[in-house]
């Protein structure tokens, strides 16, 4: 029973950063309908701006703190300056320019940084308490509750208030938008900033469990692309449950599962995405799109 109930919480903990990046991802789509594949180099960027505060004296909240405003205007510079110029043409221009952003960040941090494996602190203790016959770490367990919260928050940002309706107005049809007199460049921008702002946050999380590197986030990507369309990419908490389980059945089937074992565990999320997408095309929460013809 211990070790169950520990693979859960590793797994849960795990499941939060994929879902950091998960729900990064998801205010970039309801903001703009685009899927930002750089938003792991984003965080990884975060991450090294906090270290670089954190080199300067700051405290380490101040320093996250200052990361995350870093990379909300970050965000925005970046929607206005490169992603707009290709917004509203071919889906797949947009995809690539996000991939080569994406080797852009990578690059520029190998570059300042080193690509040498650097100490990041944690914001939590690194002792663990007992429960119920295993050893659950406050680490773990601050990751998770960080990241229901904001999944709460977003939620609510999305569905009660003005600026997450005009967000989701302006993904839906940004034409129809700009004639109702929305902000439809300012929004986009926000949209962004968000995103990069909620990687800040995800870069903090998961630079103390697996040191601070160019390339840190790579797999998580993957993870968080997978949760999204597991979830659906029109609903935070959905990514958020998607990204939890995902970490839980990948640990749980590591050890439970013998052919399986922790060299094809990576397999694990994938076959469920499968199963999943076979009978709920949208994802498990999200909402099916009808298109007039």
């Amino acid at each position: 029973m211990g070790t169950f109930i520990q693979l859960v919480v590793d797994g849960l903990a795990m499941g939060s950063i994929y879902a950091a990046l998960a729900l990064a991802i998801v205010i970039v789509n309801q903001s703009t309908g685009m899927i930002n594949f750089a938003q792991g180099g984003m965080a990884v960027l975060s991450g090294y701006l906090a270290y670089a505060f954190l080199g300067l004296g700051l405290p380490l909240p101040l320093a996250i703190l200052a990361a995350v405003a870093i990379s909300f205007a970050l965000g925005a510079v970046v929607e206005r300056f490169l992603i707009r110029r290709f917004e509203g043409g071919d889906p797949d221009t947009a995809v690539v320019a996000t991939i080569g952003l994406l080797t852009l960040i990578t690059g520029v941090c190998g570059w300042i940084w080193s690509y040498n494996n650097l100490q990041f602190p944690s914001l939590f203790p690194p002792d663990s308490f007992p429960l119920l016959g295993a050893a659950i770490s406050w680490r773990s367990l601050g990751t998770f509750l960080t990241i229901a919260a904001i999944m709460v928050l977003l939620q609510l940002l999305f569905q009660r208030t003005k600026v997450g309706l005009a967000l989701r107005a302006v993904a839906d049809n940004p034409r129809s938008s700009s004639f109702s007199g929305l902000p439809v460049g300012r929004l986009l921008m926000v949209g962004w900033g968000l995103a990069a702002a909620l990687g800040a946050v995800a870069g903090a999380l998961v630079a103390p469990r697996l040191s601070l590197t160019p390339g840190m986030l790579d797999g998580a990507l993957v993870y968080a692309l997978a949760a999204v369309i597991l979830g659906g990419a029109s609903s935070p908490i959905g990514v958020v449950v998607a990204a939890w389980l995902i970490g839980v059945l990948e640990n749980l089937a590591a050890v439970y599962v013998p052919f399986i074992g922790h060299d094809l565990k990576i397999a694990v999320p994938f076959i469920l995405l499968f199963v999943v997408l076979l009978i709920r095309p949208q994802g498990l929460f999200g909402r099916k799109t009808v298109v007039r013809v």
